[in-house]
């Protein structure tokens, strides 16, 4: 099978759905596929077999690190030199679009997937009012696909409420050798908390951008004096989150990769993820696959990965804070319990490799290939 991905982020962006991605391309192509990557232009030109084609474009002005690449007609020449079986456009805002209208003119068959929630995005960056007009743009080009995949049952029954029609769920996934409590480190620890281990390690991994309510953390952190707070990542929300946690035992560690970001997981005594824009929350799942006990909002996807009181602990994000505060410092407080969500957090991300959801994803392309054929 040969796949024309579209996508409006890749590497060397670094987040859950480059993430996603990359895993799918490998495997895809580990399995007799064929991949051409669309994306904004990073430098990237291959990705495990796969051809990836960069397409110029700017910095999105509220987010710098994303980059808006315009549809041109050198990507129409690329596609019929491919001759793809199929389009997948991920999140379709801008690039994406031109994947739809190749479909269109090319007579192939097109899937879509959702993984970021845009329109609640929106309120964190001061445009709340355009939330009706953008689920409306959503719902006009996911209704173009054959398919339109989800990362969470959430997503799901967000997307048919809207009215975008044949939704489906795309299974989670996660690397359960990169991620693994054996990676747990003293020398990570020592960094994380910044030589002081016997504290107790809170940590966050993720963008650090407004809709991730980063600030919601700090509650929590000053009514566990002796805790240290680890800040994985990077964004353009960085400044101000530095100015909001000054004179607080906060560590803003920047970008961590590969077996040290797994290091960090498996160090850590709690993750906290208060973020209610999540579609899934794929981060989490790493936290859970290193072992490391998770404390999250109860929001978009995340129940569909945390069983409170089983696996993790979840919290009202519409209440006070005090709910995530209560769950942290039970958590810190009562080591075996906190050993047994250990325990069973780790037996939950074993259930989710990316080989099983990339071939949910193949036999998904092949169906709508099929369907297409037969009303040929």
């Amino acid at each position: 099978m040969r796949i024309a991905l579209f996508t409006e982020t890749f590497l060397p962006k670094v987040d859950g759905i480059v993430t996603r991605l990359c895993h799918t391309v490998d495997h895809l192509q580990r399995i007799g596929h064929q991949v051409l990557v669309f994306s904004p232009e990073g430098g990237i030109t291959e990705h495990k077999g796969a051809k990836v084609y960069g397409v110029s474009g700017f910095p999105l002005p509220l987010y710098p690190e994303l980059k808006i690449a315009l549809p041109r007609p050198a990507i129409g020449y690329a596609l019929e030199q491919f001759q793809p079986d199929i389009i997948h456009v991920v999140n379709p805002a801008v690039l994406g679009l031109s994947g739809i209208f190749y479909s269109k003119f090319l007579k192939l068959p097109l899937v879509a997937s959702y993984h970021t929630h845009l329109p609640q995005y929106l309120q964190h960056y001061g445009l709340g009012m355009l939330e009706g007009l953008l689920w409306e743009l959503l719902k006009a080009g996911h209704n173009q696909a054959a398919l339109n995949l989800c990362t969470s049952t959430a997503m799901m029954a967000e997307l048919s409420a809207h009215g975008i029609e044949r939704v489906d769920l795309w299974q989670r996934g996660v690397d359960t050798e990169l991620f693994h409590p054996d990676l747990a480190s003293s020398q990570m620890r020592d960094r994380l908390t910044q030589n002081h281990p016997e504290s107790p390690l809170l940590l966050y991994v993720g963008r650090l951008s407004a809709e991730k309510e980063i600030e919601r953390i700090k509650p929590i952190l000053e009514a566990i004096p002796q805790a240290r707070l680890a800040l994985v990542g990077d964004g353009p929300h960085r400044q101000a989150l530095e100015k909001h946690f000054a004179g607080t035992n906060t560590y803003f560690v920047g970008y961590l990769r590969g077996r040290e970001l797994g290091s960090a997981f498996a160090s850590a005594d709690a993750f906290i993820f208060p973020s209610r824009t999540e579609t899934l929350g794929l981060v989490l799942l790493e936290a859970m696959a290193a072992g490391c006990p998770v404390v999250a909002a109860r929001s978009g996807g995340i129940p569909d990965i945390v069983t409170d009181g089983v696996n993790g602990y979840l919290f009202d994000p519409q209440a006070d804070i005090q709910d995530a505060i209560n769950a942290t410092i039970r958590l810190l407080e009562n080591k075996q319990e906190r050993d047994t969500i250990r325990q069973n957090a780790r037996r939950e991300a074993e259930k989710w490799g990316w080989a099983s959801a990339t071939r949910q994803l193949q036999d998904y392309y092949e169906k709508v290939i099929f369907a297409q054929q037969a009303r040929v």
